[in-house]
């Protein structure tokens, strides 16, 4: 993986959880969710892209 396709990646990853956590919000506004469930959810979203980043930082060839 070279450095721009990490950038690319990174972007792509940023605008998922950006959507994700918009909609959480949406789903606790309208009742569906609670808010302890909207926090754990969230902090689940949050491991996993610490996770992949991790992961991704590893691959990238100097």
């Amino acid at each position: 993986m070279t450095q721009s396709q990490r950038l690319k990646y990174s972007i792509l990853i940023s605008l998922m959880v950006l959507g994700i956590m918009f909609g959480l919000s949406y789903l606790q506004n309208t009742g569906v969710i609670s808010e302890k469930l909207f926090q754990y959810i969230a902090i689940g979203v949050a491991v996993v892209v610490v996770v992949i980043n991790g992961v991704m930082r590893r691959k990238v060839k100097p």
